[in-house]
């Protein structure tokens, strides 16, 4: 037989542990037709199932103390990978009461389970295996295919409302343990179902009335609390009436008082107001007299603002002028400069030039002496020359006479050796031919 690899039979067994888990969870929650509670044990033991699902293959962390393994650590990626995540990883962060990481990752599977998105954030987080190869081994589950149908069996949970209360539960210190009697049926149970279901039926009725009467107890509660309230603020508003009251009373002999203060101050300032008026019919009087130089000495004073006014404007417009021409002069003084300057800078390299030009003149006339040295030299040479080209062309007439008269010499005894010779080979043919006759 051969021998089966061990981690195929956990992956296959988690799977199986996960199918029943998801299934039995599916099933109560419709039968039981109402939103789940983290008291409710299929519920509780999904979650341990999960752990299991998702501790299968993790790599241990070395830490200074001892060895650790957790689940938050690849489950903190999804943040990164999906950013609608953000959102749980953020409250799970901020929650007071988890210490451990295994904690934070038990309320952030619950989170996710109450937003109806857990499959969508562990599609995402399988997807990436080089992600998660960094936290996994290469056998694990959430590596294989089993964790793609697990990804896939969780859609079925979309169809169940949790409210699950993760702030006060301790999450840290739960000992995650499979309940496998959940998944194994008798026939008691078979027959049992429909008690079961009635039973449910009544223990929802129960459960309503309670809720019911726990919100009447803190309506009227409440209710009380606001009687209580308002007797309250009605005894300190007969008590604030009172007070104004008083101060009304109070109020009203200090207007009287008031009111002949007043009486008595109208009448002195109206005796004060006549006094005055005729005070201020004699300045009037007076002032009308002196207005009339006041206008005559302001109408002097108005024509020679104008005229000194048109005076400084000429003067303006005359310095505006010369600023213009400074302005001009300063600008065309620069330019002379700066033509200045060019000229001068060509000035001293025409300078520059001459003195190249002499110092070249003086070296070609230096040169031409030279020159014409070499000149006289090379005439008395060619002069020389000449004269033995003439004695070596009379030489050589001389000696092409003297080959004319060798040559001649050298044909003529070539001749006469010529006929000899023809003469021998005729005497010896007639020989040969006698001797041959």
């Amino acid at each position: 037989m051969a021998v089966k690899d061990p981690t195929a039979v956990e992956r296959a067994n988690l799977l199986n542990m996960a199918k029943l888990s998801i299934k039995g969870l599916i099933e109560s929650a419709l039968s039981f037709g109402r939103t789940l509670d983290s008291d409710y044990p299929p519920l509780q033991q999904f979650f341990v199932v999960m752990e299991h699902c998702l501790k299968h293959g993790l790599k241990v962390k070395k830490s200074f103390l001892s060895y650790n393994k957790t689940i938050w650590g690849p489950l903190e990626l999804v943040e990164k990978l999906y950013p609608e995540a953000e959102e749980i990883a953020a409250s799970v962060r901020d929650l007071p009461g988890l210490k451990t990481p295994l904690g934070r990752a038990r309320a952030w599977l619950r989170l996710a389970l109450m937003q109806k998105k857990m499959a969508d954030y562990l599609r995402s987080l399988i997807i990436q295996r080089d992600l998660l190869s960094e936290f996994y081994e290469y056998h694990a589950l959430m590596m294989e295919e089993e964790g793609a149908v697990i990804v896939g069996l969780l859609v079925g949970l979309n169809v169940i409302d949790a409210n699950l209360c993760v702030k006060g539960e301790d999450l840290d210190s739960q000992v995650g343990v499979i309940d496998f009697s959940l998944y194994l049926k008798n026939e008691d149970d078979i027959g049992s179902k429909e008690r079961n279901v009635q039973i449910a039926a009544i223990l929802d009725q129960k459960n309503y009335v309670e809720e019911l009467n726990r919100q009447l107890n803190s309506t009227v509660s409440s209710l009380h609390a606001r009687v209580d309230s308002l007797e309250k603020s009605n005894t300190k508003l007969i008590e604030e009436l009172a007070i104004a009251k008083n101060n009304i009373i109070k109020l009203q002999e200090e207007n009287h008082q008031l009111r002949s203060e007043n009486t008595l101050i109208l009448m002195k300032t109206q005796h004060h107001l006549e006094v005055t008026k005729v005070d201020v019919e004699a300045e009037l009087q007076t002032y009308r007299h002196s207005r009339q130089g006041l206008d005559e000495m302001y109408n002097e004073a108005r024509r020679q603002l104008r005229e000194e006014s048109q005076l400084r404007q000429d003067i303006e417009n005359e310095l505006m002028v010369q600023v213009s021409m400074k302005h001009e002069i300063e600008l065309a003084m620069k330019l002379l400069e700066k033509d200045i300057h060019e000229k001068q800078d060509t000035l001293i390299g025409l300078r520059q030039q001459l003195d190249e030009v002499k110092a070249i003149n003086i070296e070609m006339y230096q040169k031409l002496q030279v020159s014409e040295d070499a000149m006289k030299e090379k005439n008395e040479i060619v002069s020389r020359l000449e004269d033995k080209t003439n004695q070596i062309t009379a030489t050589m007439k001389q000696l092409e006479q003297s080959d004319k008269d060798l040559l001649t010499q050298t044909r003529t005894i070539a001749m006469s050796f010529v006929k000899c010779a023809s003469n021998e080979a005729q005497h010896q043919y007639k020989l040969v031919k006698d001797i041959s006759f």
